[in-house]
């Protein structure tokens, strides 16, 4: 059984400056965005400049930042923020959606394309190959956290980890189950699912390896923004069998988590949006 080596989320001090993990993991996802665009330009796709490309990530961290803590707020925990609206610039105390970031980015490439005078979709499917390493970045930053864990399975299973930070989860739901609260007493955490992990291989390198490889030969324009919706929203939907859910949510109705229900639309956008942006173009 794996313990949670129980990192310091801080990764830099500099006098009272703190540079916490997580911050990192942020610029590692834009930095590998330049880089990754960088490239995708040097491979044909000249419609942007690299100057454009500067741009474009000016719009998508703006849209990250304002969509994910909005998303946050009106899918999560609505009546918390509506009570104390101040709460709601606590960004130190975290807080983000990666559906409501999604929103912002779509909002942020829709007012890049309008401004430059491009087609969306061709911006989005410019983009939609550079975004996955960036969520895998993200996903290795909620690890080192120890947030964000996972269900609890068998301490027998070869990925069972101890994650001391879950401590207050563990007893809660140890109440009530003689087996869980035995395994509490002998190995003092609950054993779970790396669900962080998880969401790294299968939203961040597996999706990078599809797009990357879909999006290397002429497509119809929007397929392979499509084929990111479909795909993030398969993943994530697996991914959080996994996850633990949100305590203040729980499962909702058919036992889905939040994160499930949120990634449905995505789905099933994602598959209709694939087969219309192939058939109109062969017509």
């Amino acid at each position: 059984m794996f313990i949670h080596p129980q990192f310091d989320p801080v990764a830099i001090q500099l006098g009272p400056l703190a540079v916490h993990w997580y911050g990192l993991m942020y610029l590692v996802g834009f930095l590998l965005f330049i880089g990754l665009g960088n490239l995708r330009l040097k491979q044909g796709h000249a419609f942007l400049t690299p100057k454009l490309l500067d741009d474009l990530l000016m719009y998508g961290v703006l849209g990250v930042v304002l969509g994910g803590r909005l998303g946050y707020i009106l899918f999560y925990k609505p009546g918390e923020y509506l009570a104390n609206p101040l709460a709601i610039f606590k960004v130190w105390e975290g807080g983000m959606s990666f559906h409501g970031g999604f929103l912002g980015v779509l909002v942020g490439m829709w007012w890049f394309a309008r401004r430059h005078q491009r087609s969306f979709w061709e911006v989005t499917d410019f983009i939609a190959p550079l975004v996955p390493l960036g969520l895998a970045a993200g996903r290795i930053g909620n690890f080192i956290n120890g947030e964000l864990w996972g269900r609890v399975t068998s301490p027998t299973a070869p990925w069972a980890t101890l994650f001391p930070q879950a401590r207050q989860d563990d007893l809660l739901q140890a109440q009530g189950n003689p087996e869980w609260a035995n395994w509490l007493l002998q190995y003092g955490a609950l054993p779970r699912h790396p669900s962080q992990l998880y969401q790294f291989a299968l939203e961040g390198l597996t999706l990078f390896v599809i797009l990357w490889w879909f999006s290397g030969r002429q497509r119809p324009t929007g397929q392979v923004s499509a084929l990111f919706l479909l795909g993030y929203g398969a993943f994530r939907f697996i991914a959080e069998f996994a996850r633990e859910p949100d305590d203040f949510l729980g499962l909702l109705a058919m036992s889905l988590s939040m994160g499930q229900w949120l990634s449905l639309p995505m789905i099933v956008l994602g598959a209709v949006l694939f087969v219309w942006f192939g058939r109109r173009e062969s017509r």
